[in-house]
């Protein structure tokens, strides 16, 4: 059970306000999982995973990375890539300090927090656990592999061997060649890693059936083997 879904503004220091959609158990708190929106923002899909979390026990919120009006039903794909192309990497470093120090606020613990991030969000989920120290890291197809992004960071090999914390990949077999590689510089870190691979996508969880129900519970798995 959880208690349904709010929107919390935390207010920044240039006079803005970061917007959270935030989840929490009804019952004891295990820790808490900041998730990071696809390219869209936080949609549907990416409100469903908040809850799921919450209802596994874990305070999860969702930072919106977009600022004004973030509606990811709003706009074709031109927009998308607009709202896109208006991020920088400091920003989105920022926010994830702001929803991380939200919930030390909560009184989560940083061993007791995690980031689990799709697409758009895999690839900053990476990238903030090669630069913070919390507990552990997920990535769902995040982009960038072998080629960076943006020009403010690095291509996801070169970040992956300066992981802190726990990291897990999940990934199109599409992908299996440049995956192989980020596998390898994970490894290279010397923290615990795991690259799985499967025949869809699985980035929404229900793209099939079978393999979005398995990756689901592998993310649980890792967060409930490395927030302690």
């Amino acid at each position: 059970m959880t208690t349904g879904i709010r929107i919390e503004g935390v207010p920044l220091t240039d006079g803005g306000e970061l917007r959270l959609s935030v989840a929490e158990p009804d019952g004891p708190l295990r820790g808490g999982v900041v998730v990071l929106h696809e390219a869209r923002g936080v949609t549907e899909i990416v409100r469903r995973i908040v809850d799921r979390l919450a209802a596994d026990g874990w305070l999860a919120v969702a930072p919106h990375l977009y600022r004004g009006d973030d509606d990811p039903d709003a706009g074709d794909d031109d927009t998308v890539a607009e709202r896109v192309g208006s991020l920088t990497f400091q920003q989105v470093l920022d926010d994830c300090d702001t929803t991380f120090g939200w919930l030390a606020d909560t009184g989560v613990e940083a061993d007791r927090m995690g980031v689990l991030g799709f697409d758009l969000g895999g690839t900053v989920a990476l990238q903030v656990a090669a630069r913070r120290t919390f507990g552990a890291a997920v990535t769902v197809a995040g982009e960038g592999i072998e080629s960076s992004p943006s020009p403010s960071v690095p291509a996801l090999v070169e970040a992956a061997p300066d992981l802190t914390c726990p990291w897990l990949g999940i990934y199109s077999e599409a992908d299996s060649d440049a995956v192989g590689r980020l596998r390898a510089a994970a490894e290279s870190s010397g923290v615990a890693t795991d690259v799985v691979v499967y025949p869809s996508t699985g980035h929404r969880f229900d793209d099939d059936p079978e393999s979005a129900a398995e990756a689901w519970e592998r993310v649980l798995n890792w967060f409930d083997s490395h927030l302690r």
